[in-house]
């Protein structure tokens, strides 16, 4: 036991070395452009449950009128609903590399949180480093009294 102990590390020195983690979620938001916004606020909400009611709604309303309502005022005529056919693709058509646009943009954004996730867990390993550093050389001071004070005794 005539290994010297370490000079413990000062709680300004810990201080100096900590840097606050990044908020992924305000930096990610903050380097979108107003269109990347569009595209990724039109993957959120085309993907959810009210926009599958309103289509279902829409189409459900656009089929029973044209194939049950007045004969007089039917617009897209029973069999063959060929201007519903028109614009349900079109939707489908304009829709489609919209949401794949947000679903990349969405993708980088959880690449980014793992990314950010990844930092933190190496930074708190390093803190975790300097905090059992710090343990072993208190257990060594500690071990050192003790040792003392047995051989005045």
């Amino acid at each position: 036991m005539n290994e010297k102990p370490h000079t413990p590390i000062s709680l300004e020195e810990l201080k100096k070395k900590h840097r606050d983690a990044r908020n992924i979620q305000i930096e990610y938001k903050e380097k979108l452009t107003k269109m990347e916004k569009l595209a990724v606020w039109i993957t959120e909400h085309v993907g959810s449950m009210g926009f599958f009611l309103i289509i279902f709604i829409w189409t459900t309303s656009w089929l029973l009128w044209n194939a049950f309502g007045p004969e007089t005022s039917r617009f897209d005529p029973y069999p063959a609903f060929v201007l519903w056919l028109f614009i349900s693709n079109m939707i489908q058509l304009l829709l489609m590399p919209l949401i794949m646009v947000g679903q990349n943009l969405q993708g980088r954004h959880s690449e980014a949180r793992a990314e950010a996730d990844f930092e933190l867990n190496i930074k708190a390993e390093h803190e975790i480093e300097t905090i059992l550093e710090h343990l072993e050389n208190q257990q060594k001071i500690l071990l050192s009294l003790q040792e003392k004070t047995e051989r005045t005794n």
